[in-house]
This record gives structure tokens, C-alpha cells and sequence, in this order.
């Protein structure tokens, strides 16, 4: 049974992303079957249920968290937070510091290597062996229009007593390329133009075979987003930009046309390659239709 506590933040949450369409059906076919899902699932464990929700971006990923998030808390009575990959971005200097040693292309945020992952996997790690209530743990937060962290004081703060941690995040739940050649082909202007000896794209690819993999491991299961086709994730980052430019305190902060297709081609790779193999891999796939909403669900 609904009660009226949650439908009235669920609309609260709608008016503030200033969502215009009614979302009851969606809610009916995706959010509440997937909170009971997952509320399920935790019953059967005692330690905190680690749920992967990854997307291409601009799929809706922090929509879907916020709407799930908030029927885990009120219908099933469970401590959830949620923690998005976002914002363990390395700061500024580091990437500036790690392009000057590895390569250029990693002091644009966004894939692999440009994480900080030792962070957020040492918190996982200890989230089972600290005792509950016992200690607090803070996540950074990463102001986009800013391109770093912001200061320390306004980080997020989590006590270790907690039932569900909802990780999302662009390439949550990622895998390496196999395949040599396929790494080695260029696949964009920015592959082919500046990154000619494939330096980048390996070491972006032994990062997923490294730290990624080992932050996987800690994800209990997976749900992935699955957007049309690439192309639409280039028009929904394009949205997704215009929303920003409302919070920028500078105008030139904002990617033109030309600065946005070159910030996405960072993330086509990948993108393509989770396209192909996260169907197979993840628990949930939740198809994304053209008007950005989930479509169905379908529990394994």
C-alpha cells in the first residue's frame, strides 16, 4: 500500500526536476516493483545491499536513483544512500598532474583513471567490519561547473549504519576490452587525432581491468539503463548541459556544440562497449524510450 507521506515527495521530486509528465504508470511498472525487488534482497543479507545502477549519460540515472531511493526510505522503512561516481572524480591538480605523466586526455574528467577509486573502495571495504553508527565516513563532492571538488566541509556524510547503497554512475559495472585490435582501432576524431599510439585508450582499459574491477566486486547487483543508441546519449548530455548552466556562476563555463562532441567522444568507447555487453551481464536492464523513460522491467 502507498502512503500518502511518499506520494507527496515523490511529486516534490517531480516538481523540482521540473518533470511536466505523469509518471503513475511508470512508477507502477518499474520503481515500486523494482523497491520490492530490492527490499527482498535485503532481507537475506546482513550486511548493506550494494545495488550498481549504471547508463549512458544523460539517461536519467539521478532521476532514477532519487524517485528508488525515496520508496526504499518511505514504503520499506530501509536506511538508503546513494552515492554517484561523479563525485569521486580526482581533483583538478591531480588530473593535471596525472596528464602531465601518463597522458593528456586524462585531465578531462570522465573515464576510468580519472577516479579517484582507492577512495571509495577503501569505504566499501569497511563498511561490513565498522560497527554500525560508530563512525562517520564522507564521500567528496564534485562541482561540475567548477571542474574539482568542492571544499571539504561541504562533503557528504555517512554513518555506516545503513541497508542500501544505490552506486551509480556513467561506467558502474564497466569491463575491459579483450580484444587488441578492436582497442587499437580508432573509433573518433579524438582516438584517432590525439591519442595516434593508443597509450590512452590502453591505459584507460587497464584501469577497467584493475580498480574498476575490483569496485564491481563489491556491487551485489547491477542495473543498467539501456538508452536507444549513442546518439541519443549525445542529445540528452546536450539537455543535461543546458540544465547546468542555470548553477554556473560564469558563462563561459558552458561547452558549445564543438566542446560537448568532443567531451562525449572521452566516453563513446566505453559507452559502445557496455551497449553490447551489459545486457548480458547485468541483473535488470530497464530500456530508456526517446522521451527519456524507463519503459519496463523484467527481474531475473
Amino acid at each position: 500500500m502507498i502512503n500518502s507521506q511518499l506520494l507527496r515527495e515523490l511529486n516534490r521530486i517531480k516538481v523540482r526536476l521540473d518533470i511536466k509528465k505523469n509518471l503513475n504508470s511508470v512508477f507502477d511498472k518499474i520503481y515500486f516493483k523494482l523497491a520490492e525487488y530490492i527490499f527482498l534482497k535485503k532481507v537475506s543479507l546482513s550486511h548493506p545491499l550494494i545495488v550498481g545502477i549504471s547508463g549512458g549519460q544523460g539517461s536519467g540515472k539521478t532521476t532514477f536513483v532519487e524517485f528508488l531511493k525515496k520508496i526504499l526510505e518511505l514504503k520499506y522503512n530501509l536506511k538508503c544512500y546513494s552515492i554517484s561516481i561523479d563525485d569521486i572524480y580526482k581533483t583538478k591538480r591531480d588530473r593535471f598532474l596525472l596528464s602531465k605523466k601518463k597522458h593528456k586526455l586524462f585531465f578531462t574528467r570522465g573515464v576510468p583513471g580519472t577516479h579517484d577509486t582507492k577512495y571509495l573502495i577503501n569505504y566499501f571495504k569497511n563498511l561490513e567490519d565498522l560497527k554500525a553508527g560508530k563512525k562517520i565516513f564522507t564521500i567528496p563532492k564534485f562541482n561540475k561547473a567548477i571542474d574539482d571538488r568542492v571544499s571539504k566541509k561541504h562533503w557528504y556524510r555517512f554513518s555506516n549504519k545503513c541497508d542500501i547503497i544505490l552506486f551509480e554512475g556513467w561506467c558502474v559495472g564497466a569491463t575491459a576490452e579483450n580484444n587488441k585490435l578492436i582497442l587499437g582501432k580508432p573509433i573518433n576524431n579524438l582516438e584517432k587525432l590525439e591519442d595516434r599510439q593508443c597509450v590512452w585508450r590502453k591505459l584507460v582499459n587497464n584501469h577497467l581491468k584493475k580498480d574498476y574491477k575490483m569496485l564491481s566486486s563489491f556491487i551485489d547487483f547491477m542495473i543498467y539503463l539501456k538508452a536507444p543508441s549513442f546518439k541519443k546519449v549525445l542529445e540528452w548530455r546536450t539537455l543535461q548541459e543546458k540544465k547546468l548552466s542555470k548553477f554556473k556562476e560564469k558563462k563561459n563555463l558552458i561547452m558549445n556544440n564543438s566542446q560537448l562532441q568532443r567531451f562525449v567522444m572521452f566516453y563513446e568507447r566505453i559507452t559502445q562497449h557496455m551497449f553490447k555487453h551489459m545486457p548480458k551481464s547485468a541483473d535488470i536492464v530497464i530500456p530508456i524510450n526517446f522521451q527519456h523513460q524507463p519503459m519496463n522491467v523484467t527481474l531475473k
